[in-house]
C-alpha cells in the first residue's frame, strides 16, 4: 500500500510540474509575449548602441582635440600674436602691349606703383 501511495504521489508531483512548464512556455509564446520580448531585447540593444556612439563622439572628439594641439604647434601657431598691421602693399600695375601707348626702346618708369585707388596722393 505505501508502495502504491508513493508512486502515485510521484506521478501526481511530475504531471503538475510537467503542466505548469508547459503552460508557462506556452505563455512565452503568446503573440503578445513575444512582442513584450522583442521590445524589451530591443530597447536593451538601442541603450548598448547609444552608449557605444556616445564613447566613440568622446574618444573622436579628444582625438581631434589632441592632433590639432599636435598642428598647432608644428605651425607655431601658439606663438603670440603681433596685433599690429602691415604697412600696406602697392599694387602691380599691369600695362597692355597691345595698346598703342605701348613704346618700344629705352625700358620704362616702373611697372610698380602704389595703390590707384587711393585718393589721398597724387597722381
Amino acid at each position: 500500500m505505501f508502495r502504491r501511495t508513493f508512486w502515485f504521489t510521484t506521478g501526481v508531483a511530475a504531471g503538475v510540474w510537467a503542466t505548469t512548464k508547459v503552460n508557462r512556455k506556452l505563455k512565452q509564446l503568446t503573440p503578445e509575449s513575444l512582442a513584450v520580448t522583442a521590445a524589451n531585447k530591443a530597447i536593451d540593444a538601442g541603450g548598448r548602441l547609444k552608449d557605444r556612439a556616445v564613447d566613440f563622439a568622446l574618444e573622436v572628439r579628444d582625438n581631434m582635440a589632441r592632433r590639432e594641439a599636435e598642428l598647432g604647434d608644428a605651425l607655431g601657431l601658439g606663438a603670440p600674436v603681433d596685433r599690429e598691421l602691415p604697412p600696406p602693399r602697392g599694387y602691380a600695375v599691369i600695362e597692355n602691349r597691345n595698346s598703342s601707348k605701348y613704346v618700344e626702346g629705352p625700358a620704362r618708369a616702373s611697372t610698380y606703383t602704389t595703390n590707384p585707388y587711393n585718393r589721398n596722393e597724387d597722381h
